[in-house]
Order: structure tokens, then sequence, then C-alpha cells
């Protein structure tokens, strides 16, 4: 039972980073639906290593740059595996004129003005809402960034239909897909780091992360019937986004109620 749960989660950190990973002959191809729920662990493990980064970084420059290091740290251990799927996202969903159209858009490699205007967007955004904050706290907000996005990933993949063609989709799901237990612990598995942060920002975090997450599961749902991977892709970095505007939104009506 550990063994399998050890292949699991780095069978998880395989897929989702460019952490090295020792080959394993037991994989299986139903191993890459049936990891989701490690995903938020690997999440917080990218997490962890970006505050380590923006806490070193803070020690030596001021203002925006540590959060641009941890960021960027962030997508070198992924290999911008989420933002890619942010740009593919927001070029068919804003390009496409019809759901087959939307769908090749998004598996074309080159970046249009779409995605490039809505990468450039978030990367701003996240790193201007983390700079706000002491080093302390924003290297929190990472580590629960992080597993909270995967998070809501998983619980996308749950919710929503796949569409992309089998034939030449990264992640091919299982037929019965990711199960109610796998859903239910990763979403617990995520929620650890919010003890380091207080209840109400913790909480509206939380939430501003979870709307901006189904804004785009909503468009996904209404403009291709469901999820590809760079949808999850989008999911996961919109509700970073949203997570971490959030909770300097808390921040500040906190600091006004004392």
């Amino acid at each position: 039972m550990i063994r399998r749960q050890l292949d699991l989660f780095f069978c998880a950190l395989q897929f989702l980073t460019r952490v090295p990973v020792p080959s394993n002959p037991r994989f299986e191809p139903a191993w890459i639906t049936r990891c989701a729920r490690y995903y938020p662990l690997v999440g917080q493990l990218v997490g962890a290593v970006c505050a380590g980064v923006l806490l070193a970084a803070s020690n030596v420059w001021p203002g925006l740059t540590p959060a641009l290091l941890a960021i960027a740290v962030g997508v070198l251990m992924t290999g911008a595996f989420h933002e890619d799927g942010l740009a593919d996202t927001a070029d068919g969903l804003g390009g496409g004129q019809d759901v087959a159209q939307r769908l090749v858009i998004m598996k074309d490699s080159r970046i249009g003005s779409y995605g490039a205007i809505a990468l450039g967007l978030c990367l701003a955004l996240k790193a201007s809402a983390l700079s706000g904050f002491t080093p302390v706290v924003a290297a929190c907000l990472l580590l629960a960034a992080h597993g909270g996005g995967r998070a809501a990933a998983v619980v996308a993949m749950f919710c929503l239909r796949h569409v992309s063609d089998p034939a030449t989709a990264r992640y091919k799901p299982t037929a019965e897909g990711v199960r109610g237990g796998e859903v239910l612990f990763a979403v617990l598995v995520s929620l650890w780091p919010l003890a380091f942060l207080p209840p109400v920002q913790a909480a509206l975090a939380v939430a501003g992360g979870a709307v901006f997450a189904w804004l785009m599961a909503l468009a996904a749902r209404r403009l291709v019937g469901g999820y590809t991977g760079d949808v999850l892709g989008a999911i996961e970095q919109l509700f970073e986004l949203g997570f971490l505007l959030a909770a300097g939104t808390a921040a500040l009506v906190l600091g006004a109620w004392r």
C-alpha cells in the first residue's frame, strides 16, 4: 500500500514538474489519473521552494524582485506547465469561432495575442500582489496558493467532461475519471498551509481563488464543452491569482478594522 502511494506521488511529481524522478518499471497509464490526489502536495513542494527563494531574496533586494524571482523559480520547476495552459486557453477561447476551432488553436504551440496578454497580466498581478506582503506572509501565501491551485484543477477534472482528442492529449483520463475520494483527499491536503494565515484572510483568499477558478471552468464548459489539459493549467493559474488578490484585499480590510 505505501509503495503504491509513493509510486503515485512520484508519478504526479514527474507529470507536473521537471524535477528528476527515477524511471519506474511498474508504471501503468492509469496512474496519471490515480495520482491526481497528490497534485496539491506536488504544488506545495513547488510553493515551498518558491517561498524559500522569496525569503532568501528579500534579504538582498527590496520591492518586486523577490516576488519575481520566486515566480520565476516556480516556472522553471514546472517547465511553465500551467502557464502554457493559461496562454493556450486564452488563445483558444478568445480567438476561436466554434468548439472545433478553439480546440485546434489550443493545440497550436505558438502563442497569440490573447495568450501573451493573459500570461503577462497574470504573472505581473501575482508578483505585484506578493510584493505587498511581508516576506514571511508572502512565503505562506505561495505555499497555500500553489497547493490550492492544483486542488482546483482536480475538482475541475471531477466536475467537467474531458474534451481533448485522446490520440493527441498528453493527459488521457481513465474511463471512470477522478474519483470522489481522490478529490476529497486532494482538497484536504491543500488546506493545511492556511493554518499559517489569519482565519478571515485564509477564508477570503480561498473564496477569491475559487471564484476565479470557477469562472474559468464555466467559460471552458460553455465554449468547448468541458476541460482539456490546457484548461486545467488555466484553472490552476487563475486560482493562484484570485487567491493572492483576495488575500491582499483581506489584509487591507483587516487593517482597516484594527
